[in-house]
């Protein structure tokens, strides 16, 4: 007799066997995403009909179903698209559970990874132009800790402000291991619109219904290597895949040279695709979106 989980995902259509007759987990994890996406969407719609049936006029009632039916349509097509970046991940990652080990006494007290060093005290300001104006981000990490799966992490406090005003608002934290690997174990984050939050969408901590740290940065990077950052199935899922070690960047800060190109992408927005660079000694100098061209350069560095 099958186990009751395995009996159930095969009545959904949701088992996937490698070759060898072993489960495939990450495509089992991309088609159960891919079918809460789908039901979501269905939902959506049903509860859209309804505040239709509301609609007295019986024009503008039609007009209204019309619009949540083709607002289901681009949601289910967004599920596809969404299911496609996961399944393209899979066979990079290979069919195992996402499951790392974190062990605190495999951790330790500073982060000095030579692409990614987090020294209390230290701001980092971007800045670029944008669609909306000018953004400028804030990326002080602060001297606080906060203990997560029973590893001491160092707290970020990043802030994001377009022409001035407030759009973004986030703590992240963050811990080295002793072979120099960065991990990240996960974020605070609320987004605003005219000064008010408008979501909060993104925020997860390690070890909190299932959600998994991951690495932000290697201890050594090598051209090819891809690894999740984060794992919090259809909230928090970026990718990140090392594509150079020998760039040349200059920025209102300085030229540096043997930079870290690395490319991140994530299911959650399928046609996402920002590089980002990294100086030996400083860390992320440059980040560009490669659909809109749109860059945040490193404009100054402070300390607190």
């Amino acid at each position: 007799m099958k186990p009751v989980f395995l009996l159930v995902l095969s009545l959904f259509g949701l088992t996937s066997m490698r070759a060898t007759g072993e489960a495939n987990f990450c495509l089992m994890t991309s088609q159960a995403a891919l079918r809460s996406c789908r039901a979501k969407a269905r939902s959506d719609l049903w509860l859209a009909f309804g505040k239709c049936d509301n609609v007295a006029d019986a024009a503008k009632r039609r007009n209204c179903k019309e619009h949540a039916s083709a607002t289901l349509k681009d949601a289910l097509s967004e599920c596809g698209d969404q299911y496609s970046v996961r399944q393209s991940a899979c066979q990079r990652l290979g069919p195992e559970p996402y499951d790392p080990i974190i062990d605190p006494a495999n951790f330790v007290d500073r982060i000095d990874n030579p692409y990614f060093p987090l020294t209390p005290g230290t701001v980092y300001i971007y800045e670029g132009q944008i669609q909306d104006g000018l953004e400028r981000d804030e990326f002080f990490v602060t001297h606080k800790t906060v203990k997560i799966l029973g590893v001491t992490t160092v707290e970020v406090h990043d802030t994001v402000t377009v022409d001035g005003q407030l759009t973004e608002d986030t703590l992240d934290w963050f811990a080295q291991d002793k072979d120099g690997n960065v991990w990240y174990f996960g974020e605070n984050t609320m987004e605003l619109e005219n000064g008010r939050p408008s979501t909060l969408a993104g925020t997860f901590k390690a070890g909190v219904n299932h959600a998994k740290p991951g690495i932000v940065m290697e201890a050594h990077p090598a051209i090819g290597d891809f690894y999740r950052q984060e794992f919090d199935l259809g909230n928090a899922e970026d990718f990140a895949e090392v594509k150079s070690l020998s760039d040349t960047v200059t920025v209102p800060v300085g030229t540096f040279t043997q930079c870290l190109r690395t490319l991140e992408t994530t299911p959650l927005e399928p046609d996402l695709k920002e590089a980002k660079w990294y100086a030996t000694g400083i860390g992320n100098v440059l980040t560009k979106d490669l659909n809109t061209g749109e860059k945040s350069k490193l404009v100054r560095i402070e300390f607190r």
